[in-house]
């Protein structure tokens, strides 16, 4: 889904250019204070302009028709930075379109696969109802599974080839609508109807229609038409003052009014004004490019000041299922016999453990499965009341489950669990895993070692975070000590164990009123009111649909490290924005020794001496400070997209670097650039 745009697409500047006519619009160009000043003074200059052809203008003709047609193109290549911005995501939108389709739905009558089944159009369900999807179907709308398991291509979605499996409870019960069933079949109730899916709000937020200006943002908007206002007043009352000293002096021109409105024009911070909504948008876009929906603009920033990083084990820091690693035999016990006897235990166990068991015993002993008809065995299934389960053939009466299970089963027969074999599951124990009894008949063959599996690279991802100045906790309902050997060997810094919701919540409002910064990454519903709590959530898009509903940023690839990205991104987007902020301010500085000369010579001579690029005349300083004012904007139109790169040293020195770099380079560029568009100006005309 997320897949990556070139910088200048063909396409993308063709709609872009496109674009920029139509916001034109008044009703548009109101919404920018900074570019609504600079759109009005273009207006006044073409009817100075159409007003000296027909008689004596203020100034010359061509002067006045140069400065007219270069506001004009500050006002247009604002708008083009802003549409390409908009550009690229409407691209990304594009390809979720695709995945976007009318598909009939198998609308059931109640929640039972054999129940009435009625074709109904996508578009006309309801929430709750419910819906039969089997294999090659699309799945009509969002929803939860409440009924079977099936593999699931969510590539429309996530750009992920590779199926995924979705199941009734647990966190991975939400399925998003457009994506397609491979095999099986799952019942799904309706959660979202018809325009309202995460797929719509996907096309929505990526197009930007719904993006909202951020509290930094909205924050240095108004700082900027804060200036423009001043620097309005500025140049106002400058006329008066000019045709006061000409009457004085009996001398000297009065300022004219053509001038006046490029001396605001270069004064006004117009750099950043025209990029700043692109700066926004571009932020925005590259959450998408990393795989993240950001249903906060206001996340995607604060994600770059986070200090503290709480991470839910299961299925966050952990696949989410136990895995089969290792049979350990008991004394005297062969360890293919203990792997025939647990794969027998385990051929009618569905669930994650008892499949992971058959495939150990598969891959490492050559143990193949065996059909469940021919064993002529009767399988005991699992229940929390006696939490074990097992098989009974001619001669054999197998058991697997808890070793506390195990014993009291042990003991109605007189028979006492072996020492070694207790011994062992105490070691397992002590390394984070779960430890399952097998016996045969009275006899004890050993043990199953079962293993929360790290996802890959979680440490060094965790490494990562730490050299980024961000404390990570682990919170998980398991016991410290299982809580302490997984935390270890992820690599976290610190752990909540017997964690339940209530105690998330608290650990977050405690870190809150610390004056910490909290990110949270979850995927269950137990995890939603922890979510809704935090600074900054990122929802497992593997997860329930509660969690995604309290997240404010949804990880399409439910990868926990994921926030090293959206940390990066959110510091990104700040730096862009305060360093062309920086460089704005800074080049304002050099045009006023290109533009207050100009424009005053004729009335106070003095101010000559101000001149220092000695530039050719005074209508070639006042048009180069404009032609560049315009040109710069295109230039940097480049970093507002891409943005700053940001560089994991210390907030100082990054500050220092992007100072020295932004505010002396917008020092000298302009100073630069000036002098040769005058030398060109001057060698044309």
């Amino acid at each position: 889904m997320a897949s990556k745009t070139s910088l200048w697409d063909f396409n993308i500047i063709k709609s872009s250019l496109w674009d920029s006519f139509i916001k034109f619009s008044p009703q548009y160009q109101i919404r920018n204070p900074v570019m609504f000043t600079v759109y009005v003074g273009a207006i006044i200059t073409t009817v100075l302009f159409i007003q000296a052809l027909f008689s004596t203008g203020e100034a010359n003709t061509y002067f006045i028709f140069f400065i007219t047609l270069w506001l004009w193109f500050t006002v247009f290549f604002a708008n083009f930075a802003e549409s390409m911005a908009e550009g690229r995501g409407k691209a990304q939108a594009q390809s979720l379109r695709k995945a976007r389709r009318e598909i009939q739905a198998k609308k059931l009558s109640k929640k039972s696969r054999d129940a009435k089944i009625t074709l109904v159009a996508s578009g006309s369900l309801k929430i709750g109802d419910i819906v039969l999807v089997e294999a090659n179907d699309f799945i009509p709308s969002d929803g939860e599974v409440i009924e079977g398991i099936a593999s699931v291509n969510e590539s429309a979605v996530t750009g992920e080839s590779a199926p995924v499996i979705r199941e009734s409870g647990g966190d991975r019960s939400a399925v998003t609508g457009g994506t397609k069933v491979i095999s099986d079949w799952i019942i799904v109730r309706i959660t979202r109807s018809a325009g309202e899916t995460f797929l719509d709000q996907m096309i929505a937020l990526v197009e930007g229609a719904k993006r909202q200006k951020t509290p930094n943002e909205i924050a240095l908007t108004i700082l900027l038409a804060a200036l423009t206002i001043v620097f309005l007043l500025v140049c106002t009352t400058l006329l008066p003052f000019s045709v006061y000293s000409v009457n004085a002096a009996e001398s000297g021109k009065v300022v004219t009014i053509t001038v006046l409105i490029a001396l605001f024009v270069c004064l006004a911070p117009t750099t950043i004004g025209a990029l700043l909504s692109a700066i926004g948008i571009a932020g925005m876009d590259r959450m998408i490019q990393a795989n993240v929906i950001a249903l906060s603009g206001k996340a995607v920033e604060t994600a770059g000041d986070i200090d503290t990083l709480i991470l839910d084990k299961t299925g966050t820091i952990t696949l989410g299922n136990r895995q089969a690693t290792e049979f350990i035999p008991a004394t005297n016990v062969n360890i293919e016999t203990l792997a025939d006897a647990a794969q027998l235990a385990s051929l009618a166990d569905e669930t994650p453990e008892g499949r992971s068991i058959i495939v150990l015993a598969k891959e490492k002993y050559g143990l193949r499965g065996r059909e469940i008809n021919e064993l002529q065995a009767t399988f005991i299934p699992f229940t929390a009341e006696t939490r074990m389960s097992g098989a009974n053939a001619p001669g054999r009466q197998i058991r697997k489950g808890a070793s506390e299970a195990i014993e009291m089963y042990l003991k109605d027969m007189g028979i006492n669990l072996p020492d070694d074999v207790k011994q062992t599951v105490e070691i397992i124990s002590r390394k984070g895993g779960t430890a399952l009894v097998v016996t045969e008949n009275q006899l004890v063959l050993g043990v199953i070692y079962l293993k929360d599996i790290l996802k890959g690279g979680i440490r060094e991802r965790f490494a990562e975070l730490r050299k980024m100045g961000i404390k990570t906790i682990m919170v998980t309902g398991d016991n410290p000590l299982t809580a302490a050997a997984i935390a270890g060997e992820a690599g976290v810094d610190d752990f909540l164990a017997n964690a339940r919701p209530e105690e998330k919540l608290k650990l977050i409002r405690k870190l809150q009123a610390e004056g910490h910064l909290v990110a949270m990454t979850g995927d269950g519903t137990n995890d939603a009111p922890a979510l809704a709590q935090a600074d900054v959530a990122v929802a497992m898009n593997t997860g329930t649909q509660a969690a995604k509903e309290a997240g404010n940023l949804v990880d399409l690839d439910s990868n926990p490290t994921k926030l090293i990205e959206v940390v990066e991104i959110g510091k990104q987007l700040l730096m862009t924005r305060g360093s062309l902020t920086t460089f704005s301010i800074a080049n304002d500085v050099a045009k006023y020794f290109a533009i207050l000369p100009a424009a005053f010579a004729a009335t106070y001579p003095a101010l000559d001496a101000l001149n220092i690029m000695r530039l050719a005349t005074p209508e070639s300083a006042v048009l180069s400070a404009v032609i560049f004012n315009a040109v710069i904007i295109v230039l940097l139109i480049p970093l507002a997209l891409k943005g700053v790169k940001y560089r994991r040293v210390s907030a100082a020195l990054l500050l220092r670097r992007n100072v020295f770099i932004y505010g002396l380079g917008g020092l000298i560029v302009p100073f630069i650039g000036i002098k040769i568009i005058d030398l060109i100006i001057s060698v044309l005309f």
